[in-house]
């Protein structure tokens, strides 16, 4: 028999209730309930005064706010509400406004069809934006709110730890730099500074890559290629000294990977890398970080393509022993982010 406690209760009950109460903090947020809060700092404010700053109606007020209690954004306190720490992260974190935004705009829809993606093994859920077979086929046709999110959402975990992964990569001091899957150039611009960058992917992405490279003076330094990443009897251009797949694997199945990283081991010239960069779940610091990579997972499930995930190191290190790759560096980066160097085997 199962002993249970109070707090076994709870976290079923915050997981039955979760897509409505998510929805509440979101509201709270673009409603301007969360911010008015804060204006009125130790003060408080009432339901109806809530009501008349943020412009909502008082009954709007009252729901938001209880149910913010509940989620600990807000305190209550002799009839008033303040914000709660919480609360200021809601409003203020970057990191918070771009996975609600990706959660709501991009997932939240789609994510009722998780299990039929889940028998499937396809992304049933993408139905409810269009009819591709995969999102990133389709990413260019979404709605301007899909993309902002999706992008916002994308860059935000791989802008960063550009410019560090680019000292490992230029160390070696390579001349011609293979991207895989460079969606719309950030990672490129960055590097085309130091290198001539072929891009491969999607023709609806490289157009975008196309434009950044003009508008930056680069498009001498950067070549879009494109090409299905999937069609694993097209080999990639060679030889490059360096081959960059940064958050793109994750993207893919197992299957696909060993492809993909095959197929990259088959485009460098002699002596030369390939660098993958992930994100994997096992490695990360906090328990909250590996919760997040959990719930992208399901997002790739559902939305992007049935059949990837946020992986754990070790099945991605086997991808790349099935693929002939010894890793010669295993490094992290970044708060979150891994950086291998590969070397045919």
């Amino acid at each position: 028999m199962v002993e249970l406690t109070v707090a076994d209760y709870a976290i079923a009950q915050k997981i039955a209730w979760g897509p409505l109460m998510f929805e509440a903090a979101r509201c709270a947020r673009d409603m301007g309930v969360l911010e008015v809060l804060e204006k009125a700092a130790d003060a408080g404010l009432t339901p109806a005064e809530v009501s008349e700053r943020a412009h909502v109606t008082p009954y709007a007020a009252r729901v938001l706010l209880e149910a913010c209690l509940s989620l600990e954004l807000v305190k209550l306190e002799a009839g008033s509400y303040r914000l709660a720490p919480p609360g200021f992260v809601v409003l203020h974190d970057p990191m918070t406004r771009v996975n609600m935004n990706f959660t709501h705009d991009v997932c939240y829809q789609g994510s009722y069809y998780l299990k039929e993606s889940l028998e499937q093994g396809k992304p049933v859920g993408l139905k409810e934006y269009g009819d591709w077979p995969n999102v990133y086929e389709g990413l260019s046709q979404t709605t301007p709110q899909f993309k902002k999110s999706w992008f916002e959402f994308d860059h935000f975990y791989s802008d960063p730890i550009f410019k560090h992964a680019l000292k490992v990569v230029l160390a070696r001091k390579p001349r011609h730099l293979l991207d895989v899957g460079g969606n719309t150039g950030r990672f490129a611009l960055q590097a085309a500074k130091d290198v001539d960058v072929t891009i491969l992917d999607l023709p609806g992405q490289l157009a975008v890559a196309s434009k950044n490279a003009e508008a930056a003076g680069l498009s001498g330094r950067i070549h879009p290629v494109p090409l299905d990443l999937l069609d694993h009897g097209r080999p990639f251009p060679r030889p490059f000294d360096a081959v960059w797949m940064s958050q793109f694997l994750d993207c893919f199945g197992e299957g696909d990977i060993v492809g993909l990283l095959k197929r990259g081991r088959q485009a460098l010239a002699d002596d030369g890398r390939l660098y993958v960069v992930e994100t994997f779940w096992d490695r990360q610091r906090l328990p909250v970080a590996s919760y997040c990579l959990h719930a992208t997972s399901l997002y790739f499930t559902a939305i992007a393509n049935g059949t990837s995930r946020m992986y754990h190191s070790d099945d991605l290190l086997r991808c790349a022993r099935e693929a002939n790759l010894q890793v010669e560096a295993d490094q992290p980066l970044g708060l979150s982010h891994t950086l291998l160097t590969l070397r045919p085997g």
